[in-house]
Parts: C-alpha cells; structure tokens; sequence
C-alpha cells in the first residue's frame, strides 16, 4: 500500500478503496502498525487503550462486499477509534478507564456504534480516556485512567492532551486512525480538540442518542466527532446521528436531519453573516489573543460582519450545573450498570465508590474520588434541589444566555477562542484551568464546534469556536469550513519531549 497514513482524509481514503488502490483490511494492518510505533513504542502516546481482536475480519467482510459491488458509503472500509465509554457488543471492553467495568457482558452496541456499523466503518479499537470521564475526584488528570494510563499530547509529550476524550483526541491528532469518537458533558471534546488541533463537534443535545454511554448527565451527554478536517467531522456526524426509541429527546433528530447538510459544505458561506464575538469567553493568555485577532481578521475578509456579543450569566451557573451532573450522575449510574454490566456486581454509584476504596492501590493513586462521593450525597432527580438546579442552568445558560444575546445583538452565531494551550501533566496538583467557552454551549445543550486557529509561540495548537443555537449544527459546520479552507490552520504534530524552546 503506498497510501500515506498521515492526515490522509476520509474521502482520501475512500477513494483509494473504490480504485482498488488499497483495501480496508490492508488500512487495519498499517493502522495498527502505526499505533505499535506511535501509541506503544516511540512517543508511547498510550491513547490507544485496546485494539479490536475483530478488526481485519471486519475490514474483510466489507472488502468482500466491495468486491461484490456493495458500497455503504463515504465510511465503508474506514478504520476509527471509539471512546471507551461507548458499548460494544463485541470483545473489547467498555470500561470508562476503571477496572471496575473489566468483564462487563455488554448486550449490544451503543446506538451510535451500530450507525457506525453499518455506514461499513471498521471499529480498530477504543480510546483511553480521563477515568469515568472525569467525573470521579477533585484534582484529576486529564487522560489518566487506571486502565489505560496516561494519554500525552503528541504536540508536546510533557503537556496534557485535555479531557476526558484524551485519548480519542491524541489518535487523530497523531493519525492512529481515520478520525475517532468523543463523548462531552462539557468540554470533553471540544478542549481536546482544540488543544490537538482537531476539528470537534459537541453537537446539539439530542442529534446523537446517548445510549450505552457510560452516563454522567443525561441533560448535557452527548457523542460527537474529532477529526483532522470539517469534512471528516461532517462526515462522521451525518452517519451517526438520527432517532433513536431508546433515547426520547432524538424524537426529531432525524426530521431535522432532513434539512441539516452535515456533508454538504461551502467555502463561501461566511458572506454576510453577522456573527458575534463572545469576548467574555476570551481570557487574556497573549497567544492567544493574538491568534483570535488574527481569526478575526479572517472572518472579515472571508464577508463577515462582526460585533461585540458578551453572553450574559455565566457565572450564574456554574455550581448549579455540578449539583446537577452530579444528581443524575447517582440516578444514572444504575441504569446503566443494570443494562451494560449485569453480569458485574455493582448495582449502584455506591458499590464502585466501594469497590475504588478496596482497590485503592490501583485506582486511586493519583487523586481520589471526591465527586463520586459528593454525588452520592445528592437527592433524587425529583428533589427541589435538583429541579431548582435544572431550572436554573436552563434560564441563565439558555433564555437569558446564548438565546438573549443571539436576539439582541442579531447574530447567527457566536466566536470565541475555545481555550488556552495545553498545560502541563501535573500528578500532584492535577489539571490546572484557563479560559473556554464549553460550559454556556454545553449547559445550555447547545451545538459547538472548534476549529483549529494557529498555534502558540510554544508550538502548541489553539481552535476557535463557533455556537449557536439548538439545531444550528450544519451551519456552525459551514462557519467552520469556510474558515478552514481559507486558513488551513491544521498542522500535524512534531512529538517534541517539551514545548519549551532551549
């Protein structure tokens, strides 16, 4: 196969397939020659966390249909990585990075990974991840799991990849796959992407089912893709989303997919938009800064109107939004254990704070499991605390947030820079914060996208957002590749030791 791995597209590799100039398993095995020098060798990104034992059988079944003159689609034959927080009924393990969910006798797919099945995508295997995607204790570390290890950023090994889809974000940014799947509560793809120069969409609650996601919220979860391009996120997007009966707020997913043209992108589409500019989501981190100016000045040229747009309320919400995870963290958490895990004896969030406490050695080494305590202290889902919480994300987040000032200031959609740079790996105080825009998007269950905006003096990558309102999806799509046509920002990583220049 002469087909170069390396940022090779989607539709770059489908092309190669229908020319016969190479074939899905052929793409398995130089795949996974690529994570034994990258993921375990080499930088040893470890953000691999398992390989699909199935993956060339797979990828032979759909050369056979190719050969028989059945074409799926723009995904048939593509090697990508799932998170490992989504269901596979296969034999891989869906275990959120905690040993606890080892040997769980999962029934069958996530909804999302059945789309994916049968668009002809070739699952090559799962992606390690921030254990319990960042849910369990004050002071984690982002891309740490006891599973899987510690995911390092390939554009600088001593820096943090993001969370808690770490290890997605580091296989795509590092072409260990064809583009992977995230999951975000809030910020869990869109800071990876930014922070590994991808392309994520954290998309309207209720486009993707959330079923068979190991739960944190079902008010905020939601999959979503990370790539190395808007085509490929478009791409990925369109085949996994529609109605889902197991999941009741996709009722309209698919109706709405019916006007939504996730694969149907122009390069124009920035003319004579008005778009608002969040400043308040900015923060000051002087590369980036710089950056957003110049992403600005971009916009503008490519027929933009831009205005100033602060989004109002975002500091109203912030601790109703953790009372709020963490109540339906505790409601959801057996729901899932008893459908995914039946076979496990963990009926409960209870039972795995019991089971991390007598593997304390294991799983708690690092930091401790302070949210999962706390959010076993909550009331239930029909407590006053908990709808008092629920009501109050919604209003500040939405009606008196993104909506109002959509409406006031009279713009399609929002920009800011999704976040600072990458920070250190730090075992003993944990992830440091900066500036981001996830939150009001993602309380407010709002589609976001972040692209890539340059890079810092460092090396280090920083993306630019764009948010809008429920649903805007393809055209937050459009915004974004306009704006990357026209920058071509994207670059592959070096796998320097250190972002520190000597």
């Amino acid at each position: 196969m002469d087909l170069n791995l390396e940022e090779a597209t989607i539709d770059q590799l489908g092309a190669a397939l229908r020319d016969q100039r190479t074939s899905a398993l052929a793409l398995v095995r130089a795949y996974n020659a690529r994570i034994a020098a990258v993921d375990r060798a080499g930088p040893s990104l470890r953000s691999v966390i398992e390989l699909n034992p199935d993956a060339e059988a797979i990828a032979q079944r759909l050369d056979d249909e190719a050969r028989a003159g059945r074409w799926r689609g723009p995904l048939h034959g593509v090697p990508i990585l799932v998170k490992d927080n989504l269901a596979t009924a296969d034999r891989m393990q869906t275990s959120a990075g905690s040993p606890a969910l080892i040997g769980a006798q999962v029934p069958r797919d996530a909804f999302v990974v059945q789309r994916l099945r049968e668009a002809g995508a070739v699952l090559l295997g799962k992606s390690n991840l921030s254990e319990w995607a960042n849910i369990r204790g004050l002071h984690s570390i982002s891309g740490w799991s006891a599973r899987g290890g510690q995911t390092l950023n390939p554009y600088a090994l001593d820096r943090s990849p993001s969370g808690s889809s770490s290890g997605t974000g580091s296989a795509v940014a590092a072409s260990l796959c064809a583009a992977g799947v995230g999951t975000e509560t809030d910020g869990s793809i869109t800071s990876p992407s930014s922070i590994q120069a991808l392309v994520g969409i954290k998309p309207t609650v209720g486009l993707l089912s959330r079923d068979g996601i190991v739960p944190i919220s079902f008010t905020q979860d939601t999959p979503g893709p990370m790539c190395r391009s808007v085509r490929d996120a478009g791409l990925l997007l369109q085949a996994m989303a529609g109605s889902d009966p197991r999941d009741a707020t996709t009722r309209a997913a698919s109706k709405r997919l019916a006007t939504m043209p996730l694969d149907r992108l122009d390069a124009q589409s920035l003319r004579g938009v008005r778009l608002g500019i969040a400043s308040n989501l900015a923060g000051t981190q002087r590369d980036v800064v710089r950056r957003f100016e110049q992403a600005q000045a971009a916009l503008k040229e490519l027929g933009a109107e831009l205005v100033e747009a602060p989004i109002a309320h975002t500091d109203k919400y912030q601790q109703a939004e953790l009372d709020l995870l963490l109540t339906e963290l505790k409601h959801a958490m057996p729901l899932y254990l008893r459908e995914f895990a039946p076979n496990l004896p963990y009926r409960s969030l209870a039972d795995l704070i019991d089971y991390n406490r007598a593997h304390a050695a294991e799983v708690l080494p690092l930091f401790g499991q302070e949210l999962f305590e706390q959010a076993q202290a909550k009331g239930t889902i029909h407590s006053a605390a908990y709808r008092k919480a629920f009501n109050d994300c919604q209003r500040y987040s939405r009606s008196l947030g993104i909506d109002a000032v959509l409406k006031t200031k009279r713009v399609s959609a929002l920009i800011a820079p999704t976040g600072d740079p990458a920070w250190l790996i730090d075992t003993v105080n944990g992830d440091s914060s900066g500036a981001s825009a996830t939150s009001s998007p993602a309380v407010a269950g709002y589609p976001h996208v972040t692209v890539p905006m340059g890079q810092a003096e460092s090396g280090l990558p920083v993306g630019i957002s764009f948010i809008g309102p429920a649903w805007s999806d393809a055209r937050l799509l459009q915004y974004a590749y306009a704006y990357e046509q026209a920058t071509k920002h994207r670059k592959p990583p070096t796998f320097a030791a250190s972002s520190v220049k000597r």
